[in-house]
């Protein structure tokens, strides 16, 4: 196309919509003239509103073609003016669209991204149970074990051996957050007993420390000195802790 026919070609939907929009009332009332939101004007001249769409972004690229800043933002609003007068509307409902169609194509790409990253993180070989990747320290009770993992679900540090909470003193399992870290804490409820390297995951004292890890707790995860100390420098508050 011709600078000179694109001109043309712009010139031809400024008059139009300028003649559309300057209709008489009789003929806008008896031809439904601008009803709401199935074409306007466009639906009385029995234009598509698929076409015309197509055709602004046909002329929006003719003229970033012309690559001169100082006519283009006029001749978009002469050819955006043009398409809002025969289909009001038109360029919002085709935003909403493309806005739509861009946070589902995020959706999808961000699930397809997770699912190949948990593909990789399982094919490791290391069994992760049911923890999630996005869990900081992991812990299963019923194993005994627990370990933290990096920003990718990754294993960053295993523990081999922990204790957890005793016959009807159960560690709880579920998600939690790390609400506190107290590094020479005491148990106050039991004589003040030393509950080193504390790192809290619950409001109801249920916490990782230091202990025995082959002695049942009252509902905290026992680790050893080595452990404790690991977790304390690595494990931060506000952590996500996923216990199973």
């Amino acid at each position: 196309m011709s600078l000179k026919f694109f001109k043309a070609s712009v010139a031809t939907l400024a008059l139009g919509a300028t003649l559309a929009v300057s209709a008489p009332a009789a003929v806008a009332q008896d031809n439904n003239f601008g009803s709401s939101s199935q074409g306007g004007i466009g639906q009385l001249l029995g234009l598509d509103q698929d076409a015309a769409w197509n055709t602004r972004n046909d002329l929006r690229k003719q003229i970033e073609g012309l690559n001169n800043p100082a006519v283009a933002p006029a001749l978009e609003s002469v050819v955006d003016g043009a398409v809002d007068a025969f289909f009001p509307g038109l360029a919002t409902r085709k935003a909403e669209e493309a806005r739509r169609a861009a946070e589902e194509a995020a959706r999808r790409a961000a699930e397809e991204a997770a699912r190949k990253k948990e593909a990789e993180r399982r094919a490791s070989g290391f069994n992760f149970g049911p923890c999630p990747a996005d869990a900081r320290v992991c812990v299963d009770i019923d194993g005994h074990r627990t370990w933290v993992q990096d920003g990718d679900g990754k294993v960053q540090y295993s523990v081999a051996r922990i204790s957890s909470g005793k016959p009807g003193q159960a560690t709880p399992r579920g998600t939690f957050p790390v609400v506190r870290k107290v590094k020479d804490e005491i148990s106050i409820p039991f004589n003040n007993a030393p509950m080193p390297y504390s790192i809290y995951f619950t409001n109801n004292g249920h916490a990782f420390h230091e202990g025995s890890p082959y002695i049942d707790s009252a509902g905290c995860i026992h680790l050893t000195h080595q452990d404790a100390v690991y977790y304390w420098n690595n494990v931060q508050i506000g952590d996500k802790v996923f216990i199973y």
